[in-house]
């Protein structure tokens, strides 16, 4: 197994991949609830919703792991979940089967482009601006979310949207606790530090009772069978529905690559030319993962950003995954045990891997603003619109308008200007509702 993983290429060990699967799971198990919870506002039962995000983590996380052989986990997206229950669904008034519809589509047809090479072309088309603002932008929506999820800021009024929450809180103090804990085994080099830090302040919530133990340790997954193969794909691909259709394509495939290159970029995987080698794989498994998505009755999949979490803890491999996967397979049965973890524990672990991604910062080059003006406008726009599709699409468009506008239209590669039309139809066709 150690070379199947190649473990000696990437200098590592089954304790650090071990260590890292770990810390990535418990950092993105939330999504074991939270996505159920969410697509219930669109009428999906709760229990097979939870059922279905499990299954489609361990599909795609497997698939990860044997196939592409990267440490990533793959999960249900957080944000296209959203965007199908409150938009699509409760706004627009379409049925959650067509919006799965819609999604199944969408996983056929990126699993064409994939196999045409089309992905990997765009991919390797983005100027390496852009590629260390991805990294440094996902970094900046990491530390936003944990400091959220520590209940350090919290929302404020119209005028203004984010507030400093109230300190005093004991979950906040624990969580403030935490995080000063994690960088404290950070700077004294302790190997499992974040997932230390996250047992460590689990505990200490546990022994302050501000988080329960849970009444039951073992749970039988409920039934899959009321969302299970109800998809839409007939309503789905009404001229109507082109807009739904068009948003989840852009959605997804942005994110994916954004995330793809940034988490790449802190894991030191991408080559001399800023590239991910083999980038097809990882990109063929977020397609099937969407189309198991759809068909087992939950939202579009792909690379999770918590992945960054395992990547700090040294992952570097595809064991890394298999160990996540294997975590969600036995969250099937022991979901109350294993999502305990408080948003308090795991918050100060994005934080921390935020600030370790914005090192991409340093690698812009501020002379030049053509290239420098997209850049800032993709990291700005991820965090402020709570969306890394949207600034993704910000900055290719903004990056080739530039261009332009300074006559330097020779530096336009066919890769950028397709994404930048792409980009332009997630806004052309998006329902602004």
């Amino acid at each position: 197994m150690r070379n199947f993983f190649e473990f000696d290429r990437h200098r590592t060990s089954y304790r650090q991949e071990v260590i890292a699967g770990v810390t990535t799971f418990f950092t993105l198990s939330y999504i074991i609830v939270v996505n159920p919870a969410i697509l219930e506002a669109a009428g999906m039962p709760r229990g097979a919703s939870m059922t279905a995000t499990i299954l489609t983590a361990i599909f795609g996380t497997m698939l990860m792991a044997v196939y592409a052989k990267r440490p990533f986990a793959v999960a249900p997206y957080m944000g296209e979940n959203a965007f199908i229950a409150y938009t699509v669904v409760k706004t627009l008034g379409y049925s959650w089967q067509t919006a799965l519809g819609a999604i199944l589509v969408s996983g056929v047809l990126f699993t064409i482009i994939t196999l045409t090479g089309l992905r990997r072309w765009m991919a390797e088309a983005i100027p390496s601006s852009l590629k260390h603002s991805f990294s440094t932008g996902i970094g900046l929506f990491l530390a936003f979310l944990g400091l959220n999820s520590m209940g350090v800021i919290a929302m404020g009024v119209p005028d203004a949207p984010l507030k400093l929450a109230d300190l005093s809180a004991p979950p906040v103090i624990c969580a403030l606790a935490g995080l000063l804990l994690t960088a404290a085994l950070l700077a004294r080099r302790m190997t499992g530090a974040l997932f230390l830090g996250m047992v460590l302040t689990t505990a200490l919530m546990i022994a302050l009772k501000l988080t329960p133990l849970p009444s039951t340790v073992f749970s039988p997954p409920p039934s899959l069978a009321p969302i299970f193969m109800k998809v839409d794909v007939g309503g789905a691909l009404t001229w109507g529905f082109i807009g739904v259709v068009t948003s989840v394509l852009v959605m997804d495939f942005v994110d994916t690559m954004g995330t793809l290159i940034g988490l790449s970029a802190r894991a030191g995987l991408l080559d001399r030319d800023g590239n991910l080698p083999e980038i097809e794989k990882p990109m063929l498994v977020d397609a099937l993962s969407t189309i198991a998505a759809a068909l087992v009755g939950t939202t579009t999949a792909g690379v999770f950003i918590e992945s960054a979490a395992g990547i700090e803890q040294g992952g570097r491999t595809g064991f890394t995954a298999l160990v996540v996967a294997m975590l969600f397979a036995v969250a099937l049965f022991f979901a109350p045990l294993l999502t305990m973890v408080p948003p308090q524990a795991y918050g100060p672990v994005l934080v921390v891997v935020g600030m370790f991604m914005i090192e991409s910062a340093g690698r812009l080059d501020f002379s030049d603003y053509t290239e420098l003006m997209p850049a800032f406008l993709t990291i700005v726009m991820m965090v402020f619109t709570f969306n890394i599709g949207v600034g993704i699409t910000i900055g290719f468009i903004s990056w080739v308008t530039l261009k332009l506008l300074s006559g330097r239209f020779r530096e336009i590669t066919g890769g950028m200007a397709a994404l930048a039309a792409l980009s332009l139809t997630f806004y052309l066709f998006y329902p602004y509702h």
